[in-house]
């Protein structure tokens, strides 16, 4: 099948879709399932009131627990997939509706167990624990619970805080409203002088065009509408920043950051790490942006400049028979039983390949204990494409063998590691690949990927953490978020970043304005830790570092939640406190952009 075909998705080879009757093997068998979770589901009311009875009650509410969370993720997950696959249908639609229902009604059930759980004093849970076998297996969960004592409120006070949630919720789902149903973007001409209506995602696509004054054209038509509502997004981020120091107050936590990094018992060392890392190799990101300046020609270099290709296109394609060739060569440094899992994915249908008419755009990896770790993709015969599927892989070998080594309670990883053994798999490829050609042409273009990866998501990500916490920082003091202090603040941020190479006294001072990320509650620095984790790691695994192979594999992958995330990354050797995995792949950076420059004098 051609990738560049969109079909029916009747009219996809079998083979080339994920083979989702392993989960349910027909409607009929879904819908039985379903009635069962059901029933599940409002057994859990029974369990009120029996926790701290006894050490085998609190056993088996807590068994009961996950047992019946397990079934939902099942039925949830399948019905996602159904419709992801398929958004045109309408019984998927349903399908997906009535599962994250259910999801709910969990929700609903459970809300008085752990403010129950935490009702028993913490000497009579440790008693609890020393005398039943069953709890102490469940022991790091129980722990991790009583981490939360000091910040469990009242019976009463945690009911009006989640009867208020939707209240809570409102400046980030006006946010999300405004930015991607409400706001409508002016047309542009594009480099054949056709009109083109700007959207989200035209915008990335054309600020990559060639045609400086189509990115030109299409950067200030597109924040000619942020810069109209700039009050009205200043307004929505400050209900968000002031709603996460609320909660933090009431919570009793010493601030925002403190409480978001608490959910996963991060040390806010960790952040401060990253950004004193960073701002140490600026001057990194400033060679890399003279360079741009010095490729594209031009004697004033502006933001809307910095996404368009350097190379043109990519001087090699790659079929999807080809890439499954080159996946499994290029993560053979992860030993014969990573590869095997490899090949599981390919050969027993994990992989939603092609597009459909209907099919959910992008790519993702998805999947509970009890299914395949399932991949969805919209396969082009590209390298950029083959990059996302040694990435989703990635994300799905690391949920196999968590789900293969873990009990359920612990099946899970945090969002704090969760993009480490993808973008492992990602430095793999290019360390293959850069062994694979010498040809200058195709190495640049390999090496310019890293250098945009790492801009990205180390340089860019930790801009936008820097900028997240400085918003609660000065809210907290009383300062207020006026768009006209963000806009200079941003404005300033941006300069100490980039550099003096790129003009940052232009509409990129708007860009707050516009970021879903700030409404994410101190999600976005993740992006810049993990991408720098898996660069050591991968570095480490290429060299034959056996020692570190094995902590990696055994101590990371299969680790899924038994411990917390620094300590898993501790025991597999990492300490994620301190700064030398960040300044080592700054080094990586620093000797790529070296060859990058070498080539590029050859040429």
């Amino acid at each position: 099948m051609s990738a560049k075909q969109t079909g029916k998705r009747s009219e996809t080879p079998e083979k080339y879709t994920w083979d989702l009757a392993a989960m349910y093997k027909d409607q009929a068998t879904y819908d039985q399932a379903f009635k069962k979770g059901q029933t599940a589901v409002e057994g859990l009311k029974e369990l009120e009131g029996t926790l701290g009875k006894s050490p085998e009650s609190l056993a088996k509410a807590i068994e009961t627990y996950f047992d019946t969370l397990r079934e939902v993720e099942n039925l949830y997950v399948y019905a996602h997939l159904v419709n992801d696959q398929d958004q045109t249908v309408s019984a998927s639609q349903a399908l997906e509706a009535k599962a994250l229902q259910l999801y709910s009604e969990f929700g609903q059930n459970v809300a008085f167990f752990q403010p129950e759980l935490l009702a028993i004093p913490e000497d009579q849970l440790e008693s609890f624990i020393d005398q039943n076998e069953q709890l102490q297996g469940y022991r790091h969960y129980l722990e991790d619970v009583n981490r939360f004592r000091p910040h469990v409120l009242s019976h009463s006070e945690e009911l009006m805080l989640a009867k208020a949630s939707e209240v809570f919720a409102t400046a980030s789902k006006t946010f999300s409203l405004l930015s991607d149903a409400d706001l409508k973007f002016p047309a542009i001409q594009d480099e054949n002088d056709e009109t083109i209506q700007l959207t989200h995602s035209l915008y990335g696509k054309m600020l990559e065009s060639k045609d400086r004054r189509v990115r030109r054209d299409t950067f200030k038509e597109y924040y000619t509408i942020y810069d109209q509502f700039k009050n009205t997004f200043a307004s929505l981020i400050t209900g968000e920043i002031k709603l996460h120091n609320y909660e933090a107050q009431v919570r009793h936590y010493d601030s925002a950051r403190h409480a978001a990094l608490f959910n996963n018992n991060i040390p806010e060392a960790v952040y401060d790490t990253l950004i004193d890392a960073v701002h140490s190799r600026l001057d990194l990101l400033h060679r890399y942006v003279h360079l741009r300046k010095d490729l594209l020609e031009v004697d004033d270099l502006e933001m809307y400049d910095m996404y368009t290709p350097l190379l043109g296109e990519a001087p090699i394609k790659v079929t999807y028979e080809e890439a499954q060739s080159i996946v499994l060569e290029a993560v053979k440094p992860m030993g014969e039983d990573y590869v095997q899992i490899i090949k599981e994915a390919f050969s027993e249908r994990w992989i939603d390949l092609y597009e459909n008419i209907g099919k959910r755009s992008g790519a993702y990896s998805h999947g509970t204990v009890d299914s395949k770790p399932y991949i969805l993709m919209n396969w082009q015969d590209s390298i950029n494409h083959l990059y996302t599927l040694i990435h989703e892989l990635g994300h799905s070998a690391h949920t196999y063998l968590a789900g293969k080594n873990q009990p359920f309670i612990y099946s899970g990883y945090p969002i704090f590691l969760a993009e480490i053994a993808s973008t492992t798999n990602e430095n793999l490829l290019t360390y293959y690949l850069l062994d694979k050609y010498d040809d200058p042409k195709i190495r640049l273009y390999i090496i310019n990927n890293f250098l945009d990866g790492a801009k990205g998501s180390v340089f860019r990500q930790t801009q936008f953490a820097e900028f997240e916490h400085f918003m609660h920082v000065e809210d907290a003091k009383g300062t207020p978020l006026t768009q006209d202090f963000l806009s200079e603040n941003y404005r300033e941020l941006n300069a100490k970043y980039y550099g003096p190479g790129v003009n940052s006294d232009s509409e990129i001072a708007l860009e707050w304005s516009r970021i879903p990320h700030f409404y994410y509650n101190y999600y976005v620095f993740q992006y810049a830790t993990g991408f720098s984790a898996a660069t050591y790691f991968a570095a480490k695994i290429y060299e034959g570092d056996q020692e570190t192979l094995t902590s990696y594999k055994d101590h990371f992958l299969k680790s899924g939640s038994s411990k917390y995330p620094i300590d898993t990354m501790k025991a597999a050797g990492l300490d994620m406190t301190q700064e030398d995995y960040i300044l080592k792949t700054l080094d990586l950076f620093e000797e790529r952009l070296n060859e990058f420059e070498s080539l590029l004098k050859d040429q």
